[in-house]
């Protein structure tokens, strides 16, 4: 059986949003508080931007800015690679590897649906191919195939 991103990796996600005016301190304490590596940013209610753990790290910390008076519009990713809810999790992998991110926003046209992390995925492939293992044993070893 054919896995998609939604509803079999995304549904009854809690989704949390930023403006791009919104500091990056603030983006860090909800991801923190939240337990989260990225959070999207909206503008006009359709995303504009994503700001990620790494974006912490490579555009803040290490650029020397001070986090509470920098807004996320100045350091987030614009404009985003996102995915659509019946595609699959072996596509969204494929995609994080070819970009050399870990997370995408799901996108149904242009309404935010929600988002995957590469732990995420890597759970649903890791469940996909132990159910195909399971089933190849079966059928190789069975014993209720073959005359009786």
């Amino acid at each position: 059986m054919q896995r998609h991103i939604v509803p079999d990796i995304v549904h009854d996600q809690a989704l949390y949003f930023l403006q791009p005016d919104d500091s990056v301190a603030e983006a860090v304490k909800l991801m923190t508080e939240q337990r989260i590596g990225a959070v999207m940013v909206v503008r006009d209610g359709k995303l504009a931007g994503i700001f990620t753990e790494r974006d912490v790290v490579t555009r803040v910390v290490s650029a020397g800015r001070d986090a509470a008076a920098t807004p996320l519009g100045e350091v987030m990713t614009e404009s985003p690679r996102a995915i659509g809810p019946r595609d699959t999790p072996g596509y969204a992998l494929e995609l994080m590897s070819e970009m050399g991110c870990r997370h995408l926003p799901v996108l149904d046209a242009d309404d935010i649906v929600g988002m995957v992390s590469i732990r995420d995925l890597y759970g649903a492939v890791r469940d996909e191919l132990e159910q195909d293992l399971k089933q190849r044993d079966a059928l190789l070893f069975d014993t209720s195939y073959g005359v009786g």
